[in-house]
């Protein structure tokens, strides 16, 4: 053994001292003596003994009391107890607070020896596997302190902004996007509800709606122009996370798209009169043959249709721009009966099946009569476009709260999953629409502005090959929600 191995000895009997002196020192170890417990405190304190040697009874306390409590402040501290008694209770009592072994007389060198070397190669055992437990342990803390590093260098650096809420909405992240977004500066917000932090109505529209709408984006807007597209995505067992991108830019395109569209829509009209006034002049100018009268109701069909497209752009137009037709109180269902009996050749002539639901005493609305009579045309007549013949229509109205809830459902083709968050946008057909089926691609578009502007929700559900339900959530007028309510 090194000769830096240190044995200390806390032995009271002076009889035994030498022999154990003699022992370690013919093995080279270094030998050190404490005559009391103040003495024993010190040398452990101030040096790194490899073994203590205590006796069962040192200065009147109990050997197995003083290793109980060394073994508590030195755990890796092999112990051996120098012990006159060998009572099976006594050495139960000592092998239970952790001694490694025990010492009785009589004794020769070489047991002293064999069992000196056997604790020290039992410790170094001890000592080797506590050592690669800590590399392994420590590198694995390492692992997942360097990941959790990138993963905040990735949250800080990020364009998007990112911040996570418990169940409660309380802050548990925000990431310094967001802090700029609201002006938050660098204050302490950990653990605040994230409305007491950010009183911006839009994130609380966000968050209220969430409640209800299966739609999880929503945007948000800054008075210096600056837009936000914000998503809103649950996270299982810790809350939600809210990611927000600036798309301002691409607001500004839509925008200037907008107008160039609003601008050439106006630029069409008066031409497509002009067209439309000399082709019905020709009669008049003198007879004309099968053939002349067939390309001029060519002529007529496709300035309609680019007149229904003119028109459906200018609808969109007005509405995007925020133009207000005269609101008034609007019983729903009315305007539905009036819809559907101006729709009902067209069932008729497919031979479909309508399914009419209206629950009673429903509450009435209060908006654009014109706009939603508008909104229920082009979602019924889509309905009766997409069914086959022989096919179901269903149109159900129900009162849920404050909300008046209008479904429709066919059973036509479908939409494709990949189609569905885009069904809205203006010109998106979805790509199972064949060519020759007409359309402009702006029915849903004005569907989306016209129930935006009645603060309202839409969205779709979609099943290929069994067919698709809009479902339109619109506020009720007040007075009359809360009667429906009360009754």
């Amino acid at each position: 053994m090194p000769k830096s191995d240190l044995v200390l000895l806390a032995l009271d009997n002076p009889d035994i001292l030498p022999l154990f002196e003699r022992a370690l020192a013919a093995a080279s170890y270094q030998v050190a003596f404490a005559r009391d417990r103040a003495a024993l405190d010190k040398v452990l304190q101030e040096t790194s003994p490899a073994l203590l040697i205590i006796s069962d009874k040192f200065k009147d306390a109990s050997g197995i009391e003083i290793s109980s409590n060394l073994l508590e402040r030195f755990p890796t501290l092999p112990i051996l107890l120098f012990a006159t008694q060998d009572s099976p209770t006594f050495i139960k009592d000592a092998l239970r607070v952790g001694v490694s072994d025990i010492l009785t007389p009589p004794l020769r060198i070489d047991d002293i020896m064999r069992i000196v070397e056997n604790s020290l190669k039992r410790a170094q055992r001890i000592g080797d596997w506590t050592r690669r437990e800590v590399r392994r342990t420590t590198a694995s803390l390492e692992k997942r302190i360097n990941e959790l590093q990138k993963l905040e260098t990735i949250f800080t650096h990020i364009e998007d902004g990112v911040m996570i809420l418990d169940s409660d909405n309380r802050i548990l992240l925000m990431n310094p996007v967001v802090r700029r977004a609201f002006d938050l500066g660098q204050k302490e917000i950990s653990g605040q509800n994230v409305l007491e932090v950010i009183a911006h109505p839009d994130l609380r529209s966000l968050l209220d709606s969430t409640s209800t709408n299966p739609l999880q984006f929503y945007e948000i807007g800054f008075e210096d122009g600056r837009v936000f597209n914000a998503q809103y995505t649950r996270i299982p067992d810790i809350g939600v996370a809210i990611t927000m991108q600036d798309i301002t830019y691409f607001k500004r395109i839509d925008q200037m798209k907008s107008d160039f569209v609003h601008t050439v829509s106006h630029d069409l009209r008066s031409p497509l009169t002009a067209i439309l006034g000399y082709v019905d002049l020709l009669d008049r100018v003198g007879p004309l043959t099968d053939q002349q009268r067939e390309f001029i109701q060519r002529v007529r069909i496709s300035v309609h249709n680019i007149t229904g497209l003119v028109n459906d752009l200018l609808d969109l137009g007005r509405i995007e721009s925020g133009f207000e037709g005269q609101k008034e109180i609007v019983p729903l269902d009315g305007i539905l009966n009036y819809t559907l009996d101006n729709l009902n050749n067209q069932i008729a002539a497919k031979k479909q099946h309508l399914h009419l639901d209206l629950a009673p005493h429903l509450p009435s609305l209060q908006g654009d009569p014109i706009h939603l009579r508008q909104m229920l045309d082009n979602l019924i007549g889509n309905s009766i476009k997409y069914t086959p013949e022989g096919g179901d229509i269903s149109v159900s109205v129900e009162a849920k709260g404050e909300q008046v809830i209008l479904r429709i459902s066919d059973t036509g083709p479908g939409i494709p999953p990949a189609d569905q968050p885009h069904i809205f946008d203006k010109f998106y057909r979805a790509s199972n629409v064949a060519v020759a089926v007409p359309g402009s691609g702006l029915g849903l578009a004005i569907v989306k502005s016209i129930v935006d502007n009645h603060e309202g929700r839409i969205w779709v559900d979609s099943v290929i090959g069994q067919g698709t339900t809009f479902t339109v959530v619109l506020p009720a007028y007040r007075t009359e929600a809360v009667m429906a309510r009360s009754s």
